[in-house]
């Protein structure tokens, strides 16, 4: 073999050897890869690696016989981690933990309420905004317990979009009713509706541990906040906003910023990933406040 040849075949093979080996992107059919195409939409394939999503929207009345009102805006922020649960049989999982702050805001000036008057009663009440925690998810594995997997990806590809809907329907006992729900009504009921999109080449890449094109619809029908005071008037509320995962603290709306920094610094970080209290609402946070005197028993200031 001629000289010539020989560097062509070295050099060639030289290439060969320091060129990058592309990895190959994660399967939305494997249960075991789609555990972490989850914590990548979730939060990350990184244990206790702190991730932020941010909200803004509106909120409205819906009463019958008169037009929906535009009673907020709405500006919030979640902030959570995801930590390896071992399954056994069931396969390597893993829970989410978190923690959220959703701050009613005046609907003209974009402003904190601090006092709201309604106008159905007319009373002035104080504001209750959301701060809830925590807000943990169930664990999460690709198998069931007798080990045949289970998890299946529920979004739609199109190109390189890929899009997820979750409709989570609420009927449960609600803290602020009496024993005998059952029989005479008053269970909390509610529904939320989300629509995650982003980049499908962003979510399969093995090689990162987020996805960070993450962008969330989200729609929440729900009975009316109990701070409001409404003494059982028939009606509903419903929440639109749109939503996305952020780059961190820094990244949050300034007004979130300052509420937190001012008013609410735990919510700087996740709860731990060992977190094992009950999860916080907005109606058990209310009956705290209440029982704790930070908020008159009646309703009105």
């Amino acid at each position: 073999m001629r000289t010539g040849n020989l560097k062509m075949l070295a050099l060639g093979v030289a290439l060969l050897l320091s060129s990058p080996v592309t990895a190959k992107p994660l399967d939305l059919a494997d249960p075991d890869d789609l555990i972490r195409v989850m914590r990548k939409i979730h939060c990350s394939t990184e244990d206790n690696h702190p991730i932020f999503f941010s909200w803004a929207g509106e909120g409205y009345s819906r009463r019958a016989g008169e037009a929906d009102r535009k009673l907020f805006r709405v500006v919030g922020m979640n902030v959570r981690q995801c930590v390896t649960l071992d399954g056994g049989d069931r396969g390597q999982g893993y829970r989410m933990v978190s923690r959220e702050i959703m701050l009613y805001l005046d609907p003209e000036s974009g402003e904190i309420l601090r006092h709201w008057h309604n106008p159905w009663t007319g009373e002035d009440v104080t504001v209750l905004h959301v701060a809830n925690d925590p807000v943990n998810g169930r664990p999460t594995f690709p198998s069931d317990p007798e080990g045949n997997a289970y998890l299946a990806w529920n979004g739609r590809v199109q190109g390189n979009d890929w899009t997820m809907t979750i409709t989570i329907p609420l009927f449960y006992h609600n803290v602020l009713q009496g024993d005998y729900q059952p029989y005479v009504g008053g269970a909390y009921h509610a529904t939320e509706m989300f629509n995650f999109t982003g980049s499908l080449d962003d979510l399969t890449d093995p090689d990162t541990h987020t996805a960070a094109e993450v962008k969330v619809g989200w729609v929440r029908i729900a009975q009316w906040l109990p701070w409001m005071a409404m003494q059982g008037r028939d009606g509903l509320m419903y929440f639109h906003a749109a939503s996305r995962k952020i780059s961190g603290f820094d990244a949050l709306p300034q007004i979130l910023q300052d509420y937190i920094k001012d008013e609410a610094p735990k919510y700087r970080e996740p709860p731990p990933g060992d977190d094992q209290r009950p999860n916080e609402t907005s109606w058990s946070v209310f009956m705290q406040t209440v029982e704790g005197g930070r908020l008159p028993r009646g309703g009105a200031n």
